[in-house]
């Protein structure tokens, strides 16, 4: 989260809020797709209520600062990307809790649902605003510092993503992993892949350029597992919750090698299209440059006088002479 805050510069937030399609994009990118996102994978699915509150409790988090990575990574809208990923969490101060409750009405007489406590939902959320307001701060006061501690806090996020990968198998062990149903695997699997193409095609919608079109669909779906991972262990007790401690982590993983499998697309098509651009920049060149000759010779050879047209010349008087 300091991070996070560490992007914010106070002139872009201004013109921002000025024209606020960043924070409409967030208001329903995260709380109102993802959410709906959540609610309808585990009905169709058919969760019980402590995977569904896992599952939905993921849903209705705001955006994490994987997209700020991912976006940079495929050339995206970096400014829209930071005011989506901040507005999403400033709103998800009021908005989550709202969420959660809309959406847990399913699964109201269930004990599970019935301790859900909205109230240290949202006082997890304000522990949050902090560390952002310092990092907002830094940036105010110096900008070497604050993009210093970007960078970090960046390529930590990176290098956590790669340990998570090597030690999720190692230490979680086979038992705990297999006491997970395969159906939580499954959500875990399609809800970000939902949430990236969700986010595109309401970017299509607003009509926005291709670069804001990918960082739309990244901030999207990615959400933050750490704010989710930190309200499961602080509200819910550990008989109750169960193996569903894991879903945030289930999540980071294929949220991570989706968007992933994303930059990869990005850079193999940006290749090829860049050098399908630099071969047809070469060809109209060579182009232009063979006319611009033929012009040149056209213009050169215009007015010019022969040697054969010289000596007629001089040999008309020689004649008149005579």
């Amino acid at each position: 989260m300091l991070g996070l805050g560490c992007t914010v510069e106070l002139s872009q937030l201004g013109g921002q809020l000025g024209g606020p399609v960043g924070v409409l994009l967030a208001l329903l990118c995260q709380f109102v797709i993802m959410p709906l996102v959540a609610f309808l994978l585990a009905l169709l699915f058919a969760l019980d209520e402590v995977a569904a509150v896992a599952v939905l409790l993921c849903g209705c988090c705001p955006g994490g600062n994987l997209s700020n990575l991912m976006s940079l990574l495929v050339n995206g809208d970096m400014n829209l990307s930071i005011i989506m990923t901040a507005s999403s969490t400033l709103l998800a101060l009021l908005l989550m809790p709202l969420c959660l409750w809309i959406y847990s009405r399913a699964w109201i007489n269930t004990p599970l649902v019935q301790l859900l406590p909205l109230g240290a939902v949202s006082l997890t959320l304000c522990s949050t605003l902090l560390p952002i307001g310092v990092g907002v701060f830094i940036r105010y006061k110096c900008t070497r510092v604050a993009d210093f501690l970007l960078k970090v806090s960046l390529w930590s996020l990176l290098v956590t993503l790669v340990l998570l990968f090597i030690l999720t198998g190692t230490m979680l062990g086979p038992d705990l992993l297999a006491s997970i149903p395969a159906s939580v695997y499954i959500v875990a699997l399609l809800m970000p892949l939902a949430g990236y193409a969700s986010g595109y095609g309401l970017a299509t919608l607003f009509h926005l350029p291709p670069h804001c079109k990918r960082t739309v669909s990244l901030e999207t779906g990615c959400q933050n597992v750490q704010l989710c991972t930190a309200i499961l262990k602080l509200t819910f007790p550990p008989h109750l919750i169960g193996s569903m401690y894991m879903f945030p982590l289930l999540y980071a993983i294929f949220q991570a090698a989706e968007a992933g499998l994303f930059v990869l697309v990005y850079k193999m098509y940006g290749r090829k299209l860049h050098k399908q651009d630099t071969l047809n920049e070469d060809e109209d060149t060579d182009i232009s440059y063979k006319k611009l000759k033929e012009e040149e010779m056209a213009d050169t050879s215009y007015g010019t006088v022969t040697t054969e047209e010289h000596n007629s010349i001089l040999m008309e008087p020689a004649q008149t002479a005579l």
